[in-house]
């Protein structure tokens, strides 16, 4: 299933990530740092959705109080509501 999440307090502005049951299948980040969030997409593929958040969810940048993978942290959050 495919998911569409605004993000708030970052260069991105959009992430579209794909699920299947709690397994990450693919993450497109629109804005931001393209090397960085091309990273963080990869790496997080494959990966459970608890996984993830417990990785990056709280990580600043700068003095933004959040960040990119804050972010995707954030977004699988209200993505495991939704299925759960």
């Amino acid at each position: 299933m495919e998911y569409r999440y605004k993000t708030k307090g970052t260069c991105s502005e959009e992430m579209i990530i794909e699920i299947e049951k709690d397994i990450i299948k693919k993450v497109t980040i629109i804005g931001g740092c393209k090397g960085n969030t091309a990273g963080i997409s990869k790496l997080v593929e494959g990966m459970n959705i608890n996984d993830v958040i417990d990785k990056l969810k709280g990580i600043p940048c700068g003095s933004k109080g959040t960040s990119c993978p804050d972010q995707l942290a954030r977004a699988l959050e209200k993505i495991k509501n939704k299925i759960s």
